[in-house]
């Protein structure tokens, strides 16, 4: 009863803030996403009726405490849909930095929920998958089905899940990840979700992020970048906006970040069209198409405050490597 899955980060360009069920993760409203071939979270589960306790170790180190607590509870929803008691030995191994506004969650929890419903025996589509990692991590649902994804607001544990737009070979969308800074984040991005009706932005936020929504999808139907860029751009400057006026407020970004987002606007007025997004964290997502992205990626290293870049072309979705696939779908290969 073992199994191993691999799945991409994702990167939202209509983001995911706050929700209308914690326990749940319901989203606030809609959110859009693009997964990421070369950032990616490997996660096997082992199910056995004679391990005595459920144990978890990220990137080869023992983990315990709330992180463990959050995976087990994962667990359990899968224990309970398979009707054992057997605990289970988990593994998770990353190639890019856990806890700084790279979605690590997210690829974490969507890999969780396809290998540990496959070692359980589960025979689940892709809908219920996407729905299983969302109890981990929101964001995880995007990261189950492949390229460009789409998760409604609000729904029922059964209804809220994610699912594809348009392949990962539709668009030859490249991200480069300026990192600023490594470290894992002081407040993570469930302490962040509950902070959001704190601030007097929220509503207004939630109210206008459907007709984001429906312009970036269209954006990204029609592979209109152009049309894309301003809309992720205000998109992730409302949400830092309802962060930084939370209570008590949360500050993600660096002096390096302002100064990557000021660099992005720049090479764009000097003709290579490139656009910013931020999740919860410092670092800057500059999406850009693949002609230009060697040129972008060069400019951003060279940026005073960068440490280092990461570059990745779109993703599928997730997958198992090791283990009898039991579900459907999940077939999209991995784009880069």
């Amino acid at each position: 009863m073992n199994a191993t899955a691999i799945s991409c980060s994702n990167i939202a360009f209509i983001k995911y803030w706050g929700n209308t069920d914690p326990e749940l993760r319901l989203a606030a409203n809609p959110s859009l996403s693009m997964n990421l071939a070369d950032l990616t979270v490997t996660a096997t589960v082992q199910f056995h009726a004679d391990f005595p306790a459920d144990t978890l170790t990220i990137n080869g180190k023992s983990v315990t405490g709330g992180a463990a607590k959050r995976v087990f509870r994962q667990m359990d929803i899968i224990r309970a849909n398979a009707g054992f008691a057997h605990h289970a030995r988990i593994a998770t191994e990353s190639n890019f930095p856990a806890g700084a506004g790279i979605a690590s969650s997210a690829a974490a929890f969507s890999a969780l929920a396809v290998a540990g419903a496959t070692a359980a025996g589960l025979s689940l589509s892709e809908a219920e998958l996407s729905a299983l990692a969302r109890r981990g991590s929101g964001s995880a649902c995007r990261s189950v089905p492949a390229g460009f994804a789409q998760w409604p607001a609000g729904g029922a544990d059964e209804t809220s899940f994610a699912e594809s737009i348009a392949p990962a070979g539709h668009w030859n969308l490249v991200d480069i990840v300026a990192i600023v800074s490594a470290k894992h984040k002081t407040v993570g991005s469930t302490g962040g979700h509950a902070l959001a009706d704190t601030s007097a932005l929220q509503a207004a936020r939630v109210a206008t992020a459907a007709e984001r929504f429906i312009a970036a999808k269209e954006a990204v139907l029609a592979k209109d970048l152009p049309a894309l860029g301003p809309v992720i751009e205000e998109d992730t400057v409302l949400m830092h906006g309802v962060m930084m006026t939370s209570r008590p407020p949360l500050f993600y970004w660096q002096p390096a970040t302002l100064a990557v987002i000021h660099a992005a606007r720049r090479w764009r007025a000097d003709g290579i069209p490139v656009y910013f997004t931020i999740d919860a964290g410092p670092n800057v997502h500059l999406i850009c198409e693949r002609p230009h992205a060697d040129a972008v990626e060069s400019l951003a290293r060279a940026l005073p405050g960068v440490q280092k870049t990461m570059r990745s072309g779109v993703g599928g979705g997730t997958q198992i490597i090791n283990g009898e696939c039991n579900y459907s779908g999940i077939r999209d290969k991995v784009t880069n």
